[in-house]
């Protein structure tokens, strides 16, 4: 697998993951991307260390920052405990959200048996409070789909498909996702959700200044908005 690198240097390795691809190996023993990089650093001759900052779901593209060494990892990895790193996203959702922004906040537990979460309520034990913010930046319209809105997506907790269920339990589901869009569970052509991230930004563990790495999407439906056509990310 060829990396697509964005920035690397002795401590971290900032990455654009391909949608589809893992972000580590799982039990499909799939090509994944950690696996990928590891190689990539053995063939280099340095240390094939890496540890995963954030991992994205295996249908989402986007950045996605490793660490190289034990020390990064610790410092990255309690940035990302003490939320102090940011990470935002862009998605395409079907129908327009009733405000241009907002924050979402819900209770949501896994899963496990099926890979899927859903909303609880705050007295469920196995609940964790699931928290975002969001800006409709463009809505358009389309001949198959109808109102498909492009939105970023500032999140705050890092809950398992979080993004994917919180947009769906408000009514407007992200395009293509096969496991909380209703219209994509009946469609018999297997799609990715168009879910992007888009920013990851974080103190370097070495120098402590900020940094920050940004990567748009490319492919349909985020081709259909001007915006990412702009520049004014």
């Amino acid at each position: 697998m060829e990396l697509d690198i964005i920035y690397e240097d002795k401590h971290v390795l900032c990455l654009i993951k391909p949608p589809g691809i893992p972000s580590q190996s799982d039990k499909t023993e799939d090509d994944d991307l950690m696996s990928a990089g590891i190689n990539y650093l053995k063939n280099k001759g340095d240390n094939p260390y890496l540890g995963l900052i954030q991992r994205l779901d295996r249908p989402v593209g986007g950045v996605i920052v490793f660490a190289k060494n034990d020390f990064a990892n610790k410092e990255l990895s309690r940035q990302v405990q003490e939320r102090h790193t940011k990470k935002e996203y862009f998605a395409v959702v079907c129908k327009k959200p009733s405000n241009e922004k907002g924050t979402l906040n819900d209770y949501i537990k896994k899963l496990k048996t099926i890979n899927m979460s859903k909303v609880t309520t705050s007295d469920d034990k196995q609940g964790k409070l699931a928290k975002l913010e969001y800006e409709v930046l463009e809505t358009a319209e389309t001949t198959e789909y109808g109102t498909l809105c492009l939105v970023k997506i500032n999140l705050l907790t890092g809950r398992h498909h979080q993004i994917r269920l919180q947009f769906s339990n408000a009514g407007t589901p992200i395009w293509g996702d096969n496991k909380y869009n209703k219209v994509f569970m009946k469609k018999k052509d297997f799609t990715m959700p168009a879910l992007w991230s888009y920013k990851f930004g974080f103190k370097h563990p070495k120098t402590k200044k900020y940094t920050e790495f940004i990567s748009l999407p490319k492919n349909y439906p985020f081709t259909v908005f001007d915006f990412l056509k702009s520049g004014n990310q």
